[in-house]
């Protein structure tokens, strides 16, 4: 029987995901213009599946919030926490790139338009998870840590 909190695998799951895009990014064949990439900036012209755009940057964020969901998963507060944090971050990321345009300088990242939409459906799954999984945190903490002796 999995007693592996809803939090804990979540983020597990969203830690996977990340490192996995991370390492995509640099990847040819996954990723397209591979060998143009630029470390950061709206010029590169690389786009992971030649839809999302990305730069060495990009990539390294990709995989230290793999790494972080992997590391943070192994208990529940941090789990939640990383669940939370990580949604208010895509919720600034959607923002940012709905305003920024993709040649303007501030375009440091880099994001183009698919981007925007997949940092959005991120934060709402992000926010969703920590919010399905919030009220489970005390039921965990209250779980005996062994059954009771049988009678």
């Amino acid at each position: 029987m999995n007693t592996r909190p809803l939090a804990q695998t979540l983020a597990l799951l969203f830690g996977l995901a990340f490192l996995a895009i991370g390492v995509l990014g640099f990847i040819p064949g996954i990723t397209t213009n591979l060998g143009d990439i630029e470390f950061a900036g709206n010029e590169s012209p690389s786009e992971l599946l030649g839809l999302f755009q990305v730069s060495v940057l990009h990539n390294i964020v990709h995989l230290l919030f793999g790494l972080a969901g992997i590391a943070l998963s192994r208990t529940t507060p941090n789990a939640l926490m990383y669940l939370l944090y990580s949604g208010v971050i895509y919720v600034v990321l959607t923002v940012y790139g709905f305003f920024v345009g993709g040649d303007d300088d501030a375009n440091f990242v880099p994001v183009n338009n698919a981007d925007d939409w997949l940092h959005l459906v991120l934060a709402v799954a992000l926010l969703g998870s920590w919010y399905i999984s919030r009220g489970e945190q005390e039921y965990v903490s209250d779980r005996p840590a062994t059954p009771p002796p049988a009678p």
